[in-house]
């Protein structure tokens, strides 16, 4: 029997990512509505049940590409 263990061992919540990327946070939001959870995107739940976008390694490059993307077609 073969057991498929969880990979990923830490995550990024999108005002980090939003930081490390010098992008707005706020833009971010609007564009994750783009990716799923097979992009890495993982939403995080506190007990009074806010919620916030967070990212695997994985995520963060797929969130690049889009913002490349993005950029791309406003030229």
């Amino acid at each position: 029997m073969t057991t498929q263990l969880n990979k990923i061992y830490a995550i990024k919540t999108i005002a980090l990512v939003a930081q490390e990327l010098g992008e707005d946070e706020d833009w971010l939001n609007e564009i994750i509505e783009e990716m799923e959870p097979e992009d890495g995107l993982i939403w995080v739940y506190g007990p009074d049940g806010e919620g916030t976008a967070a990212f695997s390694d994985f995520g963060v490059e797929n969130l690049e590409d889009i913002i490349r993307e993005r950029r791309h077609l406003k030229k």
